[in-house]
C-alpha cells in the first residue's frame, strides 16, 4: 500500500473544503452512477454543443494589444477538464452532462444602477462590438492553469450601452439555474444561482472579456455558453459562465463562494502568489497537457502576468483584500 506524504500530494488534487463537503453528501445519497472520488486524467472528450450538436463556427480579429507568447491549451483539454459545478463536482463531469444545456433562446437582462436598463437577446449581443480573438492565461484556485483562445469583447461596450449611474460601484453576475437539465443543482456546493462580482472599474477594463467562444468556435456548452465573462487576471471561480443576469450595484455583492467558504474565497480573488490559500501554497501552478501530472510547476505571476491592471490596487493591502 502507497502512502504519500502531504508534500506529494499536488496543488490540483486538494479539493476545496464545500467541495468536498458537498460530493461526500451527493455520493451517499447516489446510487449506482454516482460520480467518482478519485480526480479524472486528462480526458479526450469532444466539445459539447447546443444539445449536443456541432459547434458553429465563431472567428474573431486577434487582439495584438493583449497578445502572449504562451502556447496555447489544447482544445481537448480545454473542454473537457472544467469547473462547472451545476453539472458536477468532478473535472470531467461538465463534459459529459452538459450537452442537455438550452441555450436558445436566449436573453441576459443589465439591470440595477443603470439609466437605460435593458434585456438584450444573445444574438443581438453578438452583434454588439466586434469579436476579438484573445489569447489569456487562466489560473484555477486548486493550482492549475491552461492557455485560451477566448473570442469575445470588453465587457464595457454592454455596460455602456446602460448608461451606469453615478451610485454604481459594482457588478453583479448571475448564471443560469435549470433545474432539469443541471443535476448539480440539488446539491448544496454552493448557493444556487451561482452569483460572482467584480469592481465597476475592474468590469470596465479593457482586459475584461464578454466571452462567446474559443478557438473560433462557439462556445461549448461545459465552457460556459452561451456567453460568460473572462478576468485573465484572477482566480477561474470569478469569471461567471452562462450569463442570465448583469446587476450593477452601489454595495459590494457577495458572491456565492464568498457565502460557501469566506475564509478561503474573498471578493477580489486576484492571482497573488504571495498570498497562500489557506490549505495549499499558490506560489506555483502546473499548466495541463504538458505531460500530465508530471509536467514541471511553473511560478506564479503576479497578476497572472498581466501587469496592466496593477494600477487598480494602488495603496490596497492585497492580504487583507484577497
Amino acid at each position: 500500500m502507497l502512502i504519500r506524504k502531504p508534500s506529494d500530494v499536488l496543488p490540483s488534487e486538494i479539493t476545496p473544503e464545500p467541495v468536498w463537503r458537498a460530493r461526500r453528501d451527493w455520493i451517499a445519497r447516489a446510487a449506482a452512477g454516482a460520480a467518482a472520488l478519485s480526480m479524472p486524467v486528462w480526458a479526450t472528450r469532444a466539445a459539447t454543443g447546443p444539445q449536443g450538436g456541432e459547434l458553429a463556427p465563431l472567428p474573431g480579429t486577434p487582439d495584438r494589444q493583449f497578445a502572449i507568447m504562451d502556447k496555447p491549451t489544447s482544445y481537448e483539454d480545454v473542454t473537457s477538464y472544467n469547473n462547472f459545478y451545476e453539472f458536477g463536482v468532478d473535472k470531467d463531469d461538465p463534459a459529459r452532462h452538459a450537452k442537455a444545456l438550452r441555450t436558445r433562446p436566449w436573453t441576459v437582462t443589465v439591470e440595477g444602477e443603470v439609466q437605460k436598463p435593458r434585456t438584450f437577446d444573445i444574438d443581438a449581443l453578438l452583434k454588439l462590438a466586434p469579436q476579438e480573438d484573445r489569447t489569456y492565461r487562466m489560473r484555477c484556485v486548486e493550482g492549475w492553469s491552461m492557455v485560451i483562445p477566448w473570442v469575445g469583447y470588453p465587457l464595457s461596450a454592454l455596460l455602456r450601452q446602460v448608461e451606469p449611474t453615478g451610485n454604481a460601484r459594482f457588478v453583479e453576475f448571475v448564471s443560469v439555474a435549470q433545474r432539469d437539465t443541471m443535476p448539480g443543482l440539488r446539491y448544496p456546493v454552493v448557493e444556487w444561482p451561482y452569483t460572482e462580482g467584480l469592481r465597476l472599474d475592474e468590469a470596465m477594463h479593457p482586459l475584461t472579456l464578454l466571452t462567446f467562444g474559443l478557438y473560433g468556435k462557439v462556445l461549448p456548452n461545459q465552457n460556459g455558453a452561451p456567453l460568460r465573462i473572462v478576468v485573465p487576471w484572477k482566480y477561474g471561480f470569478k469569471s461567471a459562465k452562462s450569463l442570465v443576469t448583469i446587476r450593477l450595484t452601489e454595495k459590494m455583492p457577495v458572491s456565492a463562494w464568498m457565502k460557501a467558504a469566506p475564509n478561503e474565497y474573498g471578493f477580489y480573488a486576484n492571482v497573488n502568489p504571495n498570498v497562500p490559500h489557506p490549505r495549499w501554497s499558490q506560489a506555483t501552478e502546473r499548466r495541463i497537457g504538458e505531460d500530465g501530472i508530471f509536467s514541471p510547476k511553473r511560478k506564479t505571476l503576479m497578476f497572472n502576468g498581466y501587469e496592466q491592471v496593477a494600477s487598480l490596487y494602488t495603496g490596497m493591502d492585497l492580504r487583507a483584500n484577497y
